[in-house]
């Protein structure tokens, strides 16, 4: 069988790099475009030591006739609002598309709107398909266009879904804490994500429903919910690179829901997927056990003097939170084995 031919677009940063990491060892797939903006013409092991020796060549500016002539699926780790245009170009090309931004993932065009700004590409976003396998897997099947998730939500939802879904809890007072490495802010350096601001501290940031993946989150646990969900969602900035732990916060709806019932739920929910382990009842997962893997690990634990579900997932941000996820969705999409190129385990300790 050929291999599917791959082309990497915004490479040169962090969920680029992790993408190339992960083709690279993909059974069915052959990585034949690597393309960057700001580095164009560099050697590819220059921009990107670690590829020394494992990818040669250089990387190319972007043209939407060169990725059609030698790519048959393109994956776009490119900035927020950057992403559209070149989805377009693609897709009026009949190149399939996975876009890692933010720019088709909201399905309210004036939600996306609120919080992004300008729409750059309209008539695209109400094709795209939002790329969770554990939520979405059948439409996945057929998506020209697929909106690969934010990690948060990701995080947050696969914690959250199961409880909506049988309900299990309340559909008011969800609360979300959730933890973030610095990676998840990219590659190029700014004040507040350098090492010496972070490496010594933790802090809350956009906190008070100011964070852009809250409207996301919102959206999905909706869909599952079947009735308007609404979130307090607070992200924190912890002095690691990799990872994402999720704690959420729910209200049970009576006695019945026991920390045990919600990892039934949960083993339910997740029994199609893969990379998801739902743990032992008052297990707590933990981002080491996660780190460099497309791996999602999900606990329960009930407060009995509240009456309050504590739902947790672990994650790496740039594995199940993105790289990794947009390669388990082209899996979905083109029929292979659903953890082909994701079988490694975490780099622990």
């Amino acid at each position: 069988m050929d291999k599917v031919r791959v082309a990497v677009i915004g490479a040169t940063g962090y969920t680029g790099a992790e993408l190339l990491r992960l083709l690279l060892g993909h059974p069915q797939v052959q990585v034949t475009r690597v393309v960057g903006h700001g580095k164009a013409g560099q050697p590819i092991a220059q921009v990107l030591p670690s590829f020394h020796g494992v990818l040669d060549g250089t990387i190319a500016a972007f043209d939407a006739d060169d990725v059609r002539a030698h790519a048959d699926v393109a994956f776009l780790a490119l900035p927020h609002g950057a992403a559209a245009a070149v989805a377009k170009e693609l897709r009026a090309r009949g190149v399939l598309v996975l876009d890692l931004s933010a720019d088709f993932r909201l399905h309210d065009r004036a939600v996306h709107a609120e919080w992004y700004g300008a729409d750059h590409a309209p008539e695209l976003a109400k094709d795209a398909v939002y790329g969770l396998p554990e939520l979405h897997r059948e439409a996945l099947r057929t998506a020209d266009l697929i909106a690969v998730p934010g990690c948060f939500p990701t995080a947050s939802t696969l914690a959250l879904a199961p409880l909506l879904r049988e309900r299990l809890v309340l559909t008011k007072g969800l609360v979300i804490d959730a933890k973030t490495g610095v990676s998840g802010a990219g590659r190029s350096p700014l004040p507040n994500t350098h090492f010496p601001e972070t490496s010594e501290g933790i802090r809350a940031y956009k906190a008070g429903g100011q964070h852009r993946h809250t409207p996301e989150i919102e959206q999905e646990l909706s869909r599952v919910a079947g009735e308007a969900i609404r979130v307090v969602f607070t992200p924190h900035l912890v002095p690691m690179t990799r990872g994402i732990l999720a704690t959420a916060y729910a209200i049970a709806v009576d006695e019945g829901t026991t920390a045990a019932r919600c990892t039934e739920a949960a083993r339910a929910l997740y029994a199609g997927s893969p990379v998801v382990s739902v743990l032992e009842p008052g297990s707590h997962p933990d981002t080491l056990w996660v780190r460099g893997s497309a791996r999602a690990h999900v606990a329960y634990a009930r407060d009995e003097r509240t009456g309050t579900i504590v739902a947790m997932a672990a994650i790496d941000n740039l594995g199940k939170g993105a790289s990794g996820q947009a390669v388990q969705c082209l899996n979905v999409r083109l029929g292979f084995n659903e953890d082909a190129g994701l079988r490694g385990v975490a780099m622990f300790p």
